[in-house]
């Protein structure tokens, strides 16, 4: 069994697409993933798993759909990678008081070459836009409420539906692959 973190995107934004953690702990389980753990109400699940993350994705979102009724992009990622992505952050030298002013930006599919090269003419606040592996680091200086980055311009730029998740977060997220002493819920035995 190998380890992955599950990010969920566009959940639980304004009241719209609720999918409670109570809920998706419980549809994790019942998926057959194991030591399911979340974090946050925007949908960060960390689990245990036979086989590949894409594999791990695909059961995750069929499970979603039917479920809740509508679909969600999910990206699993093993630990090796998102240990990849915190050591290869390129903000990370920032004040804690900014950590959640540095995002990291993960895609279902590998960021077209040319990703960075097309969203920093349109970062119109002063945002910094990084590549590191296949993933895109933006530190937004004003917030990421006030950005002309919309989802719907990262994933154009991209080539594929883009989540993003704040310094913070992946640091929490980090401590959860590490064990956080904490209870997690198994799925029932076969």
């Amino acid at each position: 069994m190998a380890t992955f973190v599950a990010l969920l995107r566009g959940i639980n934004v304004g009241g719209n697409r609720k999918v409670p953690m109570a809920d998706l702990r419980q549809l994790c389980v019942k998926t057959g993933f194991g030591d399911v753990v979340t974090y946050i109400q925007s949908g960060n699940v960390v689990f245990s798993a036979r086989g590949t993350a894409t594999a791990a994705e695909t059961k995750l979102e069929t499970a979603l759909l039917a479920h809740f009724g509508f679909a969600v992009d999910v990206v699993v990622r093993t630990t090796a990678d998102w240990a990849a992505y915190e050591a290869g952050n390129p903000f990370a030298d920032m004040p804690s008081s900014e950590a959640k002013l540095v995002h990291l930006l993960v895609s279902k599919g590998p960021p077209k070459p040319d990703a960075v090269a097309a969203l920093r003419p349109r970062a119109a606040n002063g945002e910094r836009i990084e590549a590191a592996g296949d993933a895109l680091w933006i530190h937004y200086p004003r917030g990421a409420g006030t950005t002309k980055l919309s989802p719907s311009l990262l994933d154009r730029a991209v080539g594929s539906p883009v989540t993003a998740r704040n310094w913070r977060t992946v640091q929490e997220i980090t401590k959860l692959l590490g064990g956080s002493g904490e209870t997690r819920l198994q799925p029932p035995p076969k």
